[in-house]
């Protein structure tokens, strides 16, 4: 549900009653991931997806058919090679769908309402529903104080929901957890979906350069909060560089030091002076943060090594350098260098190995090797 905060929140604040339909599991090979979702207004009206296109005609009639009965519905969509008619996903992979509707003034809709409203405020929060038990329950979990809302359970439920919905607030992302009743994962339990809403991750871009330009409009395109910093105050404005965020004029380790940055992050050093480079890396590479690349040729890489080297950093921290960064596409303009960097981002986040798809019977949809989850798509 938190997929689409921005549009719900509107339909919520304007009192709309409404059916969403949230992918809760994914097998296979599927075009979208956990989260997904899918909602239709009482007018008809829809917003989102959760299939890219194979099964949006059924799962909106099934949003529809909610909207009437009030009930809630878990259906599956899978492929069946035996029934040319059958609805289903092409791609051979398989979807559960949960379907609930969503009434002005039903319970759980003012919990519903507050996690919408502050997902597309760009806050951190934490969505749980259970599959199964009590219908049209939610709780809202924030990073700190108390959980908001009920799951229909005695409290010691809600408690056990609450932790590990901040567990995932860490890195976001969209999964179903088993709970038991007595709030121990023995028992009775109860299947809970955890939706989780973060803000975009950090893309910080050393060097105000004109491959610096291109990569901010590349990062902020991928939903990344982009930061371009340089010392230099005449290269770095705003005029510059309209697609990032902001424009830093400092000492890229000066500016790095200053910072908190979650595993999400991505550094982009694309300075190629030692100047700049060797004190700044000297601490990227000691952060626990997803991505750090570095520009230069080849013979920049390697005296680079030698430097960081001296001042102290070990094989293991070295072996995390991207250099020279990005994927071999034979790029040449800052446009197609920035795709390049952006290309072995994803990579990297994915888990994928930046060879064609022709050819490699590789999967290609892969749960992450690393999280990179993105705010409010934890795509």
């Amino acid at each position: 549900m938190l997929d689409i905060a921005p549009e719900l929140s509107r339909w919520c604040a304007r009192g709309r009653d409404f059916a969403v339909a949230t992918v809760v599991a994914a097998d296979g090979s599927t075009p979208r991931r956990p989260g997904a979702t899918l909602a239709v207004d009482a007018d008809g009206t829809a917003a989102g997806s959760v299939s890219g296109g194979c099964v949006e005609a059924a799962v909106y009639d099934l949003c529809r058919q909610a909207l009437t009965t009030g009930e809630s519905v878990l259906e599956r969509f899978g492929y069946d090679e035996d029934d040319p008619f059958a609805v289903g996903l092409s791609c051979g992979g398989a979807i559960d769908v949960l379907v609930t509707p969503v009434r002005a003034g039903a319970p759980g809709a003012t919990t519903l309402a507050a996690a919408l409203t502050a997902a597309a405020g760009g806050e951190a929060v934490a969505l749980v529903r259970a599959l199964d038990g009590p219908a049209g329950h939610a709780l809202l979990v924030r990073p700190d104080g108390p959980p908001t809302g009920s799951l229909g359970g005695d409290g010691l439920l809600e408690d056990a929901a609450a932790v590990r919905a901040r567990a995932m607030l860490a890195s976001g992302g969209t999964s179903t957890v088993r709970v038991g009743d007595d709030g121990s994962r023995y028992g009775p339990a109860r299947t809970l979906l955890i939706e989780t809403a973060v803000p975009p991750p950090r893309m910080i871009v050393f060097g105000a350069v004109d491959f610096a330009a291109a990569l901010a409009g590349v990062g902020a395109f991928l939903g990344h909060r982009v930061t371009v910093c340089d010392a230099r105050a005449v290269f770095a404005t705003k005029e510059r560089f309209p697609q990032a965020d902001e424009v830093v004029v400092d000492w890229p380790h000066r500016y790095l030091d200053s910072q908190r940055l979650d595993e999400r992050a991505v550094l982009c050093v694309l300075t190629h002076d030692a100047r700049f480079d060797v004190p700044l890396l000297e601490r990227a590479l000691r952060l626990p943060v997803a991505y750090v690349g570095a520009m230069g040729s080849h013979r920049t890489h390697h005296e680079r090594l030698r430097r960081l080297r001296a001042a102290g950093l070990t094989e293991a921290e070295l072996a995390r350098l991207r250099s020279p960064i990005g994927l071999d596409l034979g790029a040449r303009t800052p446009e197609e260098t920035a795709l390049s960097i952006a290309s072995e981002i994803v990579a990297a986040r994915h888990g994928g190995t930046g060879r064609p798809l022709t050819g490699t019977g590789a999967p290609i949809h892969r749960e992450g090797a690393a999280a990179l989850c993105h705010g409010r798509r934890p795509t």
